[in-house]
């Protein structure tokens, strides 16, 4: 036998041999015979290198280190799924009486037939198969873009390196595509999490410096898939369940239970207590059973999700703000421990909220160990109560910030003082304020606020904002603290001996950060918006807003009704844009900024259009003869005006196509204005 043939060969019995060990849990041979068929490849691949592939077993093994993840765009959208909030038995028959209507069912219709799955906590996984190879698997990010993290997902045992052969069965008998993009989730059991906590306690006890234990098995497998080294990530027992398919999906496949059975077929491991269900009351029995099953499962879940099984169901669904109508997350009832209010502190946020937060005995709820719950605000602490020294009730779900639900008032103490928000900020004793109509109390110090600026560097810096690698929440209270930051601009102007006179900075080091800070200068226009810290206006807002005016001096100079123009931008989100940028010092900041050699490339954006119909009122009726009814309403909306559904006297225009209806009678009874497409052009076009 030649080198070429015994290597495939092996390969062939490597890979079925793992699949059985690993996602049938049934090996069929002593671990001692695959070691060493894994040790003769080895050996073969170092003898002959030009015969090594991807998708070998030895490939497995932790490899080079990286520098930095790359990004990676999602050929298809990686979209959350929108999370029931009713958690009883009574969310399950919500979702599915929703699904009926959205599909137009009577009661005398038949049930409508679902999957029902677990929600794993874990981390969701893009893996991309070309010709049946693995040749990337990305992270969700932020379901647009994901980082590349190929090199640590290799090491899971549990994904194929190469796809097996379809079976040649009635349900299954197209070619494997060219292309098959999978997700699923990397998750860590919790038998191999409480291993591996125990090797790192034994790491700390042997002296070794930086190693520490892990909260919980989901930030254990976040963490290990992240690693630039995936020598770690092999080092962490992590698996994976698969649980649908983005792309590739052979055309015989008519339904999510057939796909659940495609990717067995593939050789990916598929979590078996999914289940096929007729009907709300199938459900609510699912959720029931995994409720009770849940502390017994071998890893950790948040709740269970259900998806229509059709997928000629699924496509007639569609979709809703980037969300499937066609699944939903049930999640469990939050869990709920007692412990001891020690303090309570306030804390200042970068906006300048003083929000307060109660220092808790530390218990150990919803899978983490639990030592801060906030208060969220003064009418909050007020209306629970919530005093020093107080029993209390905690509960976390998810990754949820932790909350205190109530107070055990028969074990409270005498003479507990009730808490106040201070009239002064504890960071810098400005006076904070909190105006009408605001739940909040904020302090006025702005920059000057040693928190405030702070917290606005490190937003600035993320890494989904215009991101400085190595610019951590450490580093930056060391720069802010020694007087050499005192705004954005200033991350700019900094030099080597800054850095290096910083504690613990040497040389190599602070190169780093200040090659990380050039390279920032180059970024993007959402990203640079997004991270000016303008209250409201997060990643998907500033996206918005980048996409419709094209630059930063349009938006800077756009109108409270220009910006509501934009897509899912209310009157809050607008005022809050407007407030920043009417703020002299913010506007001289963006300035300095891009005096300090900050790009980003920019566009036209979409025209702005004149705003002649403010305050304006239309209603449509009939057919246009060359506008449609969506387009009417776009052209009606970017002039500044009002389209609503019925005819009333306060109605401005009624715009009137063919077959016009009762709308166009009861214009002419209030005496309303009635348009002709032409007439409506002429008042939104000067």
């Amino acid at each position: 036998m030649n080198a070429q043939t015994e290597i495939e060969s092996l390969r062939e019995q490597l890979h079925r041999l793992a699949h059985a060990y690993y996602v049938l849990d049934a090996p069929t041979v002593p671990d001692s015979e695959y070691d060493r068929l894994f040790q003769r490849l080895e050996a073969l691949e170092n003898e002959h290198p030009e015969l090594q592939s991807k998708d070998s077993p030895t490939q497995r093994v932790g490899g080079g280190l990286l520098n930095a993840f790359s990004q990676v765009k999602h050929t298809v959208p990686m979209l959350s799924i929108r999370t029931e909030t009713d958690t009883e038995s009574s969310g399950a028959k919500s979702f599915d009486a929703r699904i009926r209507k959205e599909l137009k069912l009577g009661e005398a219709d038949s049930p409508i037939e679902y999957v029902a799955e677990l929600k794993f906590d874990g981390l969701a996984m893009s893996l991309r198969y070309e010709d049946g190879v693995l040749v990337q698997a990305a992270t969700r990010g932020d379901g647009e873009t994901g980082e590349d993290v190929t090199h640590n997902i290799r090491t899971i045992y549990q994904i194929p390196l190469k796809l097996t052969a379809l079976p040649s069965t009635s349900l299954f008998d197209d070619p494997l595509p060219p292309v098959v993009e999978v997700r699923g989730e990397v998750y860590m059991r919790r038998d191999s999490f409480e291993q591996l906590n125990e090797r790192q306690r034994a790491k700390i006890a042997a002296g070794q410096k930086g190693e520490k234990t892990f909260v919980n098995p989901r930030n254990a497998a976040a963490g290990a898939v992240r690693q630039l080294d995936s020598k770690i990530a092999a080092d962490r027992p992590l698996s994976f369940f698969a649980y649908s398919v983005a792309q590739g999906l052979p055309a015989s496949v008519t339904t999510h239970s057939q796909t659940l059975t495609q990717l067995k077929s593939w050789g990916f491991p598929v979590s078996s207590d999914a289940r096929v269900c007729q009907g709300a009351e199938a459900l609510v029995q699912f959720h029931a059973d995994m409720a009770a099953k849940r502390d017994s499962l071998p890893f950790d879940i948040d709740g269970v999700v259900y998806k229509v099984n059709s997928l000629a169901s699924q496509a007639q669904l569609g979709f809703v703000s980037r969300e499937p109508r066609w699944a939903v997350a049930h999640k469990y009832p939050a869990q709920e421990q007692m412990t001891t209010v020690l303090a309570i502190d306030v804390q200042v946020g970068r906006t300048g909220k003083l929000t307060p937060v109660a220092k808790l005995a530390p218990v150990f709820v919803g899978g983490v160990t639990v030592t801060n719950a906030t208060l969220h605000n003064e009418d909050e602490a007020r209306r629970k109560d919530v005093r020093v020294g107080d029993t209390v009730i905690v509960r976390r779900a998810g990754d949820v910030i932790p909350e205190v639900v109530s107070v055990v008032l028969e074990k409270r103490m005498q003479g507990a003082q009730i808490f106040s928000i201070p009239t002064h900020c504890p960071v810098c004793g400005s006076v904070a304020v909190r105006e009408p109509g605001e739940t909040d109390t904020r302090c006025t110090g702005g920059l000057i606020c040693g928190a405030q600026r702070k917290q606005a560097i490190e937003h600035f810096a993320h890494k989904r904002a215009v991101y400085i690698d190595g610019l951590g929440e450490k580093l930056i209270e060391q720069m802010v603290d020694a007087g050499i930051i005192k705004s954005l601009p200033d991350l700019y102007k900094l030099g080597l001996a800054n850095i290096v006179a910083l504690e613990r900075m040497a040389e190599k080091s602070a190169l780093n950060v200040i090659a990380a800070i050039e390279k920032s200068k180059h970024t993007t226009l959402p990203r640079f918006l997004f991270g000016l810290g303008i209250r409201h206006v997060g990643e998907s807002t500033a996206k918005a807003f980048a996409k419709h005016f094209g630059n930063i001096d349009t938006i800077m100079d756009a109108g409270l009704e220009h910006l509501q123009n934009v897509p899912d931008v209310g009157p809050v989100v607008a005022k809050s844009l407007r407030d920043f940028f009417d703020a002299p010092y913010n506007r001289e900041v963006v300035e300095q900024l891009r005096a300090c050699g900050l790009t980003w490339e920019e566009g036209a954006g979409t025209p702005i259009a004149p705003q002649l119909l403010v305050g304006k009122t239309f209603v449509l009726t009939g057919t246009l003869p060359t506008l449609g009814r969506d387009e009417a309403k776009e052209m009606i909306e970017a002039a500044g005006g009002k389209v609503t559904g019925s005819v009333s006297k306060k109605t401005d225009y009624v715009v009137a196509g063919t077959e016009a209806g009762s709308k166009l009678d009861k214009a002419r009874e209030l005496g309303v204005a009635v348009l002709d497409e032409d007439g409506l052009r002429g008042l939104c076009i000067p």
